[in-house]
């Protein structure tokens, strides 16, 4: 059987229809292939910031292997360099220079020593938008960390336990300090298990010993809104001393039962407050 042909003017409004339609699934597609928002901004728009990741004495920037994966996840971009450890003045010029080179805006964030370190590092830096300590040293000006320790009327005993060896140059009255190994586990990583607290005891990085009493300079945190996570089963820094430093920051506070290495044994945590400070 013979189909007749539909009138030329049909046949000129099916191709529109199939055209306009075949436009919209396309567009469709586009869409549903595209984020409501990119890897490099934030729902408002504006660039995510970039996290910078400083760590302390007595260990090394693996320590936040386990936060630089979440923060990759959730489509930042995140930088953890080597904190030299040779001084407080010299390692904050060292970060400093490190944060010249990153554009837009920066969530700096400090564990322990690495937390007197930004207090210095982020002075006079527009770009640093916010401050994150990780059970660490927000020091004031003129304050050394070994003075920061008793804040509140706390009290460590990790001076105690330091092992110092000497290094070219270093003379009689200075030179490496280590956390003496077979206390390094109790001090340091209470809360990791005892195999990987004492791996890190072996590899740990020394700080020099004289920058434990070295004065900072003006801290970035009068200016630069700041979060502290509060380490409350801190054997390092006194926990007292950490919400003594928080509270005259004005710092936004959370509290958790950690040890000293917070970003380790409760990464979900850390991370959460990191958002936080970026997301602000």
């Amino acid at each position: 059987m013979n189909w007749p042909s539909p009138p030329r003017t049909h046949l000129a409004t099916l191709r529109r229809k199939l055209a306009v339609a075949a436009v919209t699934v396309l567009t469709a597609l586009v869409v549903a292939a595209v984020p409501a928002a990119s890897a490099g901004a934030s729902q408002s728009g504006a660039p995510k910031p970039t996290i910078v990741l400083v760590h302390g004495a007595f260990a090394d920037a693996s320590g936040w292997n386990e936060v630089v994966e979440r923060l990759q996840r959730s489509g930042y971009t995140a930088y953890a360099p080597a904190n030299p450890l040779r001084g407080l003045a010299s390692d904050a010029a060292y970060i400093r220079s490190f944060l010249s080179t990153v554009r837009g805006p920066i969530v700096l964030v400090g564990h322990s020593y690495g937390g007197a370190v930004i207090t210095n590092a982020a002075t006079g830096n527009p770009n640093v938008k916010a401050l994150v300590y990780v059970a660490a040293y927000g020091l004031d000006q003129g304050e050394s960390v070994a003075a920061a320790n008793s804040l509140g009327g706390g009290h460590t005993d990790l001076t105690e336990h330091l092992v110092v060896r000497p290094f070219p140059g270093s003379g009689d009255q200075n030179g490496d300090a280590y956390v003496d190994p077979a206390e390094f586990p109790r001090i340091f990583a209470a809360d990791l298990p005892r195999q990987e607290a004492e791996v890190l005891a072996a590899a740990q990085r020394p700080g020099v010993l004289s920058s434990l009493l070295e004065p900072s300079g003006v801290p970035a945190w009068k200016k630069i809104p700041s979060w502290y996570l509060v380490a409350s089963n801190d054997n390092l820094i006194p926990p007292v001393a950490e919400r003594t430093m928080a509270a005259r920051m004005h710092a936004t506070t959370v509290e958790i039962a950690s040890s000293h290495v917070a970003m380790m044994s409760h990464p979900a945590d850390v991370v959460r407050l990191i958002r936080a400070a970026a997301g602000r």
